[in-house]
C-alpha cells in the first residue's frame, strides 16, 4: 500500500466512526462491558466518536505532513495495549499502520473486543490491511520493535525483556489542573469532564488540583453537581464509601461532595473517587514544582499559559503524543 492509500483508508474509517449507527454502538458496548464493567455505554460511545473526530481528513493530513511516510521498511511492530479506558491503544495502532509497518497488537484482557470491531471496518474499507494487522492475546513473537504501555511495575519488566529491541515503554502518568481562583462556574464545570470522564481511570484524567491559598472549595463542589450521576456506578460508589470510611476512621481532614472526596496531599495519583489538592503561594513556586515532576504528568489543565483548556484533556490531537514521545518519529527514524 502507498501512503496515500493508507491515508484515504483512515479518512474513510473516521467518516464511518463518526456516523456509526446507535444500534451498532450499543452492540459494541454490550460486548465490551462484559470484559470491563467500567466501560459504560456513555464512555464507549464517547471513545468511538472521539476517534472518529481524530480521523478527520485535515487533521490526518496536518499530522502526517511532517514525516516521510512514502518509503517504509515495513517492519513488524508489537503493541502491548492497556485496557483502562475504551480503545486507549488506538493511537499507537494508527501510528504503526500509517508509518507503513505491520501492527502486532497484544490486546488487554480488559478490552479485547473493541479494536477488533474497528479493525474489521478498516479491512472492509481497505482489504490490503488484512496482512498488516495481527490481533492477539497470546505471546508476542517475531517482531522488530515494541511499543508497550503499562504500570510502573510492568514497565520495569518491559524495559528488561525488550531491551534488545527499539522500543517505547510508557509508565504510569496522571494529569493535573491549575486553579487560579478566578474561574467561573462554567469553567469549573468544564474541568469536571477532565476529572470524571472514564471515571478518572485515564492518564489524561485530572487527579490533582493546585489551588491558591484560601481557595473556596464549596464553590468548586457546587460547580460539580452536574456530574453527580457518576455515583450511579456501583464500582465508583464502592470506592467512594471505602475511602470516605478510611478518612473518617483516621480523622483525616477532607471535603465530601456526596459523590467524590477532596483531600490535601502531596501525592500525585489519587484513588478512584478522590481528588487530591495542594496549595501554592506563587506562580513561580508552582512552575518549579511542575517542572521538577514533569515525568509524572501527562497533561496540565488550566485557563492560563500553554496548558490544555478545561474540558479538553480527553480530546487530544493526533500530534499530542503520550509522555511527550513522538511515536511517529520513532516509527520512521528509529527502526
Amino acid at each position: 500500500m502507498t501512503f496515500q492509500e493508507r491515508l484515504q483508508a483512515f479518512i474513510k474509517l473516521g467518516n464511518q466512526l463518526r456516523d456509526l449507527p446507535e444500534a451498532t454502538l450499543d452492540e459494541w458496548y454490550f460486548r465490551a462491558t462484559g470484559f470491563n464493567n467500567w466501560f459504560t455505554r456513555e464512555n464507549v460511545f464517547h471513545a468511538v466518536r472521539a476517534i472518529g473526530e481524530m480521523l478527520e481528513e485535515k487533521k490526518l493530513e496536518k499530522w502526517t505532513s511532517v514525516y516521510d511516510l512514502d518509503n517504509s521498511p515495513g517492519k513488524r511492530v508489537a503493541i502491548i495495549m492497556a485496557g483502562n479506558i475504551p480503545l486507549v491503544g488506538f493511537h499507537d495502532f494508527l501510528s504503526v499502520l500509517m508509518a507503513g509497518h505491520q501492527a502486532i497488537a497484544k490486546l488487554s484482557s480488559q478490552d479485547p473486543y473493541l479494536l477488533k470491531q474497528v479493525t474489521a471496518l478498516l479491512i472492509e474499507i481497505e482489504p490490503a490491511f488484512q496482512d498488516k494487522i495481527v490481533l492477539t492475546q497470546g505471546t508476542l513473537t517475531n517482531f522488530d520493535a515494541v511499543i508497550a504501555t503499562g504500570s510502573n511495575n510492568s514497565a520495569r519488566y518491559f524495559d528488561q525483556y525488550f531491551s534488545r529491541y527499539p522500543h517505547i515503554i510508557r509508565k504510569n502518568r496522571t494529569s493535573v489542573a491549575i486553579i487560579t481562583g478566578k474561574e467561573n462556574k462554567e469553567e469549573i464545570e468544564a474541568l469536571g469532564k477532565d476529572i470524571f470522564q472514564y471515571y478518572g481511570l485515564g492518564c489524561r484524567n485530572v487527579s490533582k488540583l493546585f489551588v491558591p491559598q484560601g481557595y473556596d472549595f464549596q464553590f468548586f463542589i457546587k460547580s460539580m453537581e452536574s456530574f453527580e450521576h457518576i455515583a450511579d456506578h456501583h464500582k465508583w460508589v464502592n470506592n467512594y464509601d471505602y475511602n470516605k470510611s478510611i478518612y473518617l476512621v483516621n480523622r483525616e481532614p477532607h471535603f465530601d461532595s456526596g459523590f467524590f472526596l477532596l483531600k490535601e496531599s502531596e501525592a500525585w495519583v489519587s484513588p478512584i473517587s478522590v481528588l487530591y489538592y495542594e496549595f501554592y503561594s506563587t506562580e513561580e513556586e508552582l512552575t518549579n514544582k511542575l517542572e521538577a515532576h514533569k515525568e509524572l504528568i501527562q497533561c496540565t489543565v488550566s485557563q492560563t499559559g500553554q496548558a490544555v483548556s478545561p474540558g479538553n484533556a480527553q480530546a487530544p490531537e493526533l500530534w499530542d503524543y503520550a509522555d511527550g514521545v513522538d511515536t511517529m518519529k520513532f516509527l520512521t527514524q528509529k527502526i
